[in-house]
């Protein structure tokens, strides 16, 4: 059983509003280090995961996030690289490598407090049909 320590709200390193250029700027490393921490720092307190088109997505907050994670990589699904970022409005699409040699895409949505939804895609062309153009 994976468990997941509360990261506080109050990171006063982290600059707010963040926006997705900030986002941007730091995913790259946040996710290739797959250091839950760092990534928690990125993510809003009430951050929704789930897969494209779920309406009641599994994870609805960092915890439950961070805990799905937190289990992909103990189950081997860690990130080896991350090969594309891209910022469009309010989101980014991040494109990586698992240690499997399969790529992955997410597309983060960005609001003032962190990412407040993340998106899984096993292809980029589904991707970037959840983006704006």
């Amino acid at each position: 059983m994976v468990e997941w320590r509360a990261v506080s709200d109050d990171l006063p390193h982290i600059p707010k509003p963040m926006t997705p250029e900030y986002v941007a700027a730091h995913v790259r490393e946040v996710l290739e280090s797959n250091d839950l921490e760092r990534f928690a720092e990125l993510l809003s307190p009430d951050v929704h995961w789930g897969p494209p088109g779920e309406a009641n997505p599994p994870c609805k907050n960092r915890a439950q996030v961070l805990k799905w994670y937190a289990e992909g990589r103990e189950a081997g699904r860690r990130v080896t690289s991350v090969t594309h970022v891209e910022v469009r409005g309010n989101f980014v699409l991040v494109g990586m490598r698992l240690e499997d040699g399969e790529p992955r895409w997410q597309v983060l949505r960005v609001g003032p407090d962190g990412v407040n939804d993340i998106r899984g895609f096993e292809e980029r062309g589904l991707a970037d049909a959840e983006l704006p153009l």
